[in-house]
């Protein structure tokens, strides 16, 4: 009786922590300073689908927010991407003052399968983008890489400042990370973190030649116990290197590279938490077998 009690308790703090979320923005309050908040609509939605998309942002009413699509030709111009391309993946983006930061959210989980909210925010510093409130939604599963074009329309449209170097490293960072996340087996956290950690050492070390770049990737990949394969070992390189060459200055977002690392290290923490959680229920069953085993031998 008492070890049903003892396993009924353990699956009850399991489960028991269940919360729900929304987005909690008000679109009826304007900001006066920076203008309407910005809504950027894949072109390759239906018009149900449009209104999904809205109703997921959190826009009660259009009248507050600027609405405008991201096509093809967008992918193209900011991303250097496939004029092919089919635009899903939606977002609001609201201007914040300096010093505010990125917050970012996904505020349809389930359909941005691949990009993580952490890999949104380093790819928008790399692109120069570094106080904004951020939320993406597609109504069917994407991978989530569309996203990043209309931000950049949207912020590009509001501020008109962004530099097409930075937005195409930053999309291939992006791409970079989704492809180690698939290819070499390594969990999103360890990705955002094995990026994040060398653009803190860039910003640290400021490099002056490709060689201190590769050293720095070198030492980071051998500080998080990483083996990657050549190939991408040199694609690793040849982004940062990229960075280097536009002269991107990470020591100005610095603190929020620090909550970027933060953010990801508690992630990595609590899942081993959970791991060694779900051990000791494997154990704890595995030691009931064994005691009913060696009872009747």
């Amino acid at each position: 009786m008492a070890a049903c009690f003892a396993v009924a308790l353990m699956f009850s703090f399991a489960f028991s922590d269940v919360v729900s979320a929304s987005t909690g923005k008000n679109t009826d309050s304007i900001n006066e300073k920076f203008g309407l908040p910005i809504v950027v609509v894949g072109d390759s939605l239906s018009e149900a689908q449009k209104e999904q998309v809205r109703e997921d942002l959190g826009v009660t009413n259009t009248d507050n927010v600027e609405e405008i699509p991201v096509t093809a030709d967008d992918i193209v111009k900011y991303i250097n991407g496939d004029a092919n391309s089919r635009m899903y993946s939606s977002a609001m983006i609201t201007r914040e003052d300096e010093g505010h930061g990125l917050d970012v959210q996904i505020v349809t989980p389930d359909n941005i399968t691949q990009v993580t909210v952490d890999m949104y925010k380093n790819a928008l510093l790399t692109a120069g983008i570094e106080d904004a409130t951020v939320d993406v939604a597609s109504p069917v599963k994407v991978s989530g890489h569309s996203a990043l074009t209309g931000i950049y329309k949207a912020y590009d449209t509001a501020d008109g400042n962004l530099d097409p170097e930075r937005t195409e490293v930053a999309n291939d960072e992006l791409d970079l990370a989704t492809d180690l996340a698939q290819k070499e087996g390594l969990d999103n956290e360890k990705v955002t973190q094995l990026l994040t950690d060398i653009k803190q050492e860039i910003a640290e070390q400021n490099p002056a030649t490709r060689e201190d770049v590769e050293q720095i990737v070198s030492d980071q990949l051998s500080k998080l116990e990483i083996s990657l394969s050549d190939e991408d070992r040199q694609l690793l390189i040849d982004l940062f290197d990229k960075m280097r060459e536009l002269d991107i200055n990470f020591d100005g977002v610095k603190s929020q590279l620090d909550d970027i690392a933060t953010t990801i290290q508690d992630k990595i923490d609590e899942v081993a938490g959970n791991e060694g959680f779900w051990q000791s229920v494997k154990d704890f069953f595995k030691s009931i077998g064994d005691f009913f085993k060696n009872l009747f031998s």
